[in-house]
């Protein structure tokens, strides 16, 4: 008989100790798949949609640092722009480093990319004619139909002067051109792709500052050329399609080799010295 209790005790131990284990097990699996989530990330990462008050705490916390600086974007992104709160996300980072270390980081390098290498607003203002201004707003995505039915991938700079050929357009990063000449949407067309690995796209110039080739390396503040009114066509030159602007898009290519844009409303705000809107 009292072997018999002493049986069914140990296996009441037994069971006890599976279940503790087994619900240990079970929440740090939770753990790992819901401390972050890729998808939420890479998707608010290309939206880019950062109130100026939340990117401004981030940039205080790190202290200039920009991988901390991509870091905190990226886990904010992650809680899909809820969490901003620098001590929660920071602790929030540590978890995500121990177990999905590698999505956190393809993520964060992607922020950092289109950071990094910030210096120059690419529109410059004109000397003998203070009237004319520029104005931009989040045009993101936004519905485009010449050539099918699109989104809109960059950020548009209006031309309060709609003349082409008057106002500078200088690069916002150091970096190589990459892309040079005629595209059909874009007309005339360079593209600098950036030391950290981003692509910086300026379409619709009236012409260039000098004959670019691929391969050219330039410094920020570098004068491009001028922004016009040039695309919508298959016939180089084109031109009275569109009033003058300058469409700036933001690319990156991920781990495939596939290019993918980003919002770049954001960070002409920022080299503008504004808060974007909402």
């Amino acid at each position: 008989m009292k072997s018999n209790r002493i049986a069914l005790f140990l296996l009441f131990c037994t069971v006890v100790f599976f279940n503790v284990f087994l619900l240990s097990e079970i929440e740090v699996r939770v753990r790992q798949i819901n401390c972050f989530s890729y998808e939420t990330a890479f998707r608010n990462f290309r939206d880019h949609a950062v109130p100026g008050e939340v990117a401004e705490t981030f940039r205080s916390a790190s202290d200039s640092d920009m991988k901390r600086y991509s870091e905190l974007l990226t886990m904010y992104f992650a809680t899909d722009n809820i969490v901003s709160d620098v001590d929660l996300l920071t602790s929030d980072i540590a978890l995500v480093r121990k177990y999905r270390s590698e999505e956190f980081e393809e993520i964060c390098g992607y922020v950092y990319a289109v950071w990094n290498d910030l210096e120059q607003f690419p529109v410059g203002k004109i000397a003998d004619n203070p009237d004319a201004t520029i104005s931009f707003a989040d045009s993101w995505m936004q519905s485009r139909t010449f050539g099918g039915e699109r989104g809109h991938e960059g950020c548009d700079l209006m031309a309060t002067v709609n003349q082409r050929g008057i106002y500078p357009i200088y690069s916002m990063t150091d970096g190589v051109v990459e892309n040079i000449g005629w595209l059909r949407l874009g007309g005339y067309r360079i593209g600098i792709r950036s030391e950290s690995g981003a692509y910086f796209y300026y379409a619709h110039l009236a012409d260039y500052a000098e004959e670019f080739v691929q391969g050219d390396k330039v410094k920020a503040g570098t004068l491009l050329g001028f922004m016009g009114d040039t695309g919508y066509s298959d016939i180089p030159g084109t031109t009275g399609n569109f009033d003058v602007h300058l469409h700036l898009g933001i690319y990156l290519n991920d781990r495939n080799g596939q290019e993918f844009s980003v919002n770049s409303y954001p960070m002409l705000c920022y080299l503008y010295g504004q808060e974007p809107s909402s």
